[in-house]
């Protein structure tokens, strides 16, 4: 596969320093039962990466005596790791909001037809991606089905409360095809909710619009087409310095799977860690003696992905 790894590392982006930590960004591993076109993680159903036992327990080890307020779970698909219901059952414990990226067709694999009752019945957040509202638009990106199981999926969890109940919310997660940033997140959002209730009764609490970053499948696919150069200048032409103070990686922590920190889910595939007195690594069990909080984050140039336009998080635009 054609690497963007060495393109991404010089930059000219702006220096960027930690705020105080508030979320833990966990990878249960990079298995997944679809193969994505925008996957930044090229997670695939023949990718065996996984978090063991022994890291999850330093993951809750971390929540527990840190202040963390959210658990914000991926993959891959998070819920393929054979100890994810552990893991949110012993995080429920300490009192954080635990997030699921989920691609919801997961929902509908064997094995894990009790998965949603498990999910709702934890009142785990699930984000889960849907990159529009059209099948044909899904199926370009996805693949064929997709749509179809992800509609079936969000049925299933409108039935259980989600999008509906308090302590079960549903966010939903919209990439852009080919080199397109994402348009309005607000009015998408009205499209989105618009279409979903008139074409299959189905009910949401937020969307999030996402910018594609140009790393691993999505990176390979731009320099395959030739398109690297012309996409980096659109991201580049779009820089909003503003957008910098709002940067999820300012309260955000990476955890790959095999336990090691980064300052973002971005920086995790492209192997740039946290900075940490010049460490080429640093696990989870070293954290708890590291205060990250003004600490410099490590960018590149993807980070103009992150600060386009409306500007890209985990949690969509930056903008209001």
């Amino acid at each position: 596969m054609l690497d963007t790894r060495p393109l991404l590392l010089k930059t000219d982006f702006p220096p960027i320093n930690r705020a105080a930590l508030e979320i833990l960004q966990v990878n249960l591993g990079y298995k997944c039962n679809l193969s994505c076109v925008h996957c930044h993680v090229s997670a695939g159903p023949n990718r065996t990466e996984l978090m063991n036992k022994r890291n999850i327990e330093s993951v809750l080890n971390y929540i527990c005596q840190r202040d963390i307020k959210i658990l914000d779970l991926t993959g891959g698909a998070p819920e393929i790791n054979p100890h994810f219901k552990y893991l949110v059952k012993e995080a429920r414990k300490s009192g954080v909001e635990i997030i699921d990226r989920c691609n919801l067709t997961i929902l509908k694999e064997p094995g894990f037809e009790d998965m949603a009752g498990f999910l709702a019945e934890q009142g785990v957040t699930i984000t889960a991606s849907l990159p529009c509202y059209m099948p044909q638009n899904v199926k370009k990106q996805r693949g064929k089905g997709v749509y179809e199981d992800s509609i079936t999926a969000l049925k299933g969890l409108n039935t259980l409360g989600y999008g509906l109940d308090l302590d079960k919310k549903l966010n939903l997660v919209f990439n852009p095809d080919g080199l397109n940033l994402p348009p309005s997140q607000i009015s998408l959002e009205k499209k989105y909710k618009s279409e979903l209730f008139s074409r299959h009764g189905i009910i949401f609490n937020q969307l999030f619009t996402i910018t594609n970053m140009p790393i691993k499948r999505f990176g390979a696919m731009l320099l395959a087409k030739g398109l690297y150069e012309q996409y980096m200048m659109i991201l580049r032409n779009n820089y909003k310095e503003e957008n910098v103070e709002t940067v999820m990686c300012r309260n955000l922590l990476s955890i790959d799977y095999n336990g090691y920190v980064y300052d973002c889910d971005f920086n995790q595939m492209l192997q740039i860690p946290i900075m940490n007195r010049g460490k080429a690594k640093t696990h989870i069990t070293e954290l708890l003696s590291l205060d990250v909080k003004e600490n410099p984050i490590a960018v590149g140039e993807h980070c103009f992905g992150c600060t386009a336009g409306q500007g890209s998080s985990c949690s969509g635009a930056l903008e209001n």
